[in-house]
């Protein structure tokens, strides 16, 4: 019933010259099936948002739909009768009340429509896409607190984080009419077309590509939540599995080809490969192993390198400092993620985080879901 109704609907509305073409037609299916209408409003809002491209075609649509349905008088099937057909349980609203809201006259239903639009407190409620509240929950908890199971949970909400660098000069090119460069090979490849003359000279400039991220994760004992956390970040957020990853303890160990999975297994064969997890913390010998093994040799050049630990650190700090130094000259910049930042009145007076401090670009807690925002905002900032 409900199918053929909504046919003579977007029948209606072009006979009465707005272009509802088949392409609306499939966007109002679909957003009925979506949606589910139980009542004639709900089912109004479907047809405002998939029928209409303008102001002005609102007027036509509350006229032709109230035509159809509200001089009808046609009811429509509540979720209750669809799940009792299907064998599903009902839904837990009340019955009168749909009646009720189902039987309102059009004048009621456009009284409705138009505090909806004013943006009234008596309007109909417009659903936004929100986070779960078991989500919502977690997202305040500093991820030490939170279990395997509750870490897990929030890898949805992870997703909705995109992890981009800034954009650098590459060395390739590409075609642009404003180009600074004159593209001297194209220009008498065209040429060839009018005599051997150039006629138009064609231009050319450098493309841009994102800046390579690199991550190092500390995942000692002091770190275990928070690396595991941060780790499933990547896997999960957009962007994040193009990063080249590396975790250390008491040894460097590059990760990059296991996070190319999902964030369960990721995790899994993460521990697998790295035997030092939950290990001592020698982050400064960590740092000259990747510098003298990859950092060097060009993966953190110009790069945004990303270190995540919190400071403490078993081995010298002054070596840890030297090192810190040989990044920040290579790395376009160096974030720190440092979950103890977080708490009141914290100062890095002493030991590793002391020694690397002066070389960090920025520096960010990152220790909840609702605190990882200022480090994306911090890997995809510029140099200033």
């Amino acid at each position: 019933m409900l199918a053929e109704l909504s046919a003579r609907l977007c029948a209606a509305l072009r006979a009465e010259g707005l272009p509802v073409g088949a392409d609306r037609a499939a966007r109002f299916a679909r957003s009925v099936v979506a949606v589910s209408p139980r009542t004639a409003d709900e089912l109004y809002w479907c047809a405002l948002a998939t029928l209409t491209a303008d102001p002005s075609d609102v007027e036509l649509l509350d006229r032709v739909f109230d035509r159809v349905f509200g001089e009808l008088g046609v009811e429509l099937p509540s979720r209750a009768a669809s799940a009792t057909r299907t064998g599903t349980d009902a839904a837990p609203d009340s019955s009168a009340a749909r009646t009720a809201q189902q039987a309102s006259p059009p004048g009621e239903r456009e009284g409705h429509r138009e505090a909806g639009r004013r943006g009234d407190g008596d309007g109909r409620e417009v659903r936004t896409p929100t986070l779960g509240a078991a989500v919502e929950r977690l997202a305040s908890r500093d991820f030490a607190e939170l279990d395997p199971d509750e870490l897990a949970s929030l890898v949805e909400a992870m997703r909705r984080f995109r992890i981009a660098t800034p954009l650098r000069r590459s060395r390739r090119h590409r075609a642009a009419a404003a180009g600074r460069q004159f593209d001297m090979r194209e220009t008498l490849r065209r040429a060839r077309r009018t005599g051997a003359e150039p006629v138009l000279l064609r231009r050319r400039k450098q493309r841009l590509k994102p800046r390579r991220l690199v991550v190092l994760c500390d995942i000692s004992g002091s770190m275990q939540a928070h690396a595991r956390a941060m780790l499933q970040l990547l896997v999960s957020a957009a962007g994040g599995a193009e990063a080249e990853v590396f975790t250390f303890a008491t040894r460097l160990t590059r990760l990059t080809h296991v996070l190319a999975a999902d964030p369960v297994t990721a995790l899994r064969e993460a521990g697998q490969a790295a035997p030092d997890w939950s290990g001592g913390t020698r982050i400064g010998e960590s740092l000259r192993e990747f510098l003298e093994s990859h950092g060097a040799r060009g993966m953190a050049r110009s790069a945004v390198v990303v270190v995540i630990s919190d400071g403490w650190e078993a081995g010298d700090a002054a070596l840890l400092g030297e090192q810190m130094a040989r990044l920040a000259r290579l790395a376009y910049r160096v974030v720190w993620v440092n979950p103890r930042t977080a708490k009141p009145g914290y100062r890095p007076l002493a030991g590793g985080m002391a020694a690397a401090w002066p070389h960090c670009a920025t520096v960010v807690s990152a220790h909840r879901l609702d605190a990882i925002g200022e480090l994306v905002e911090a890997i995809a900032a510029d140099r200033k």
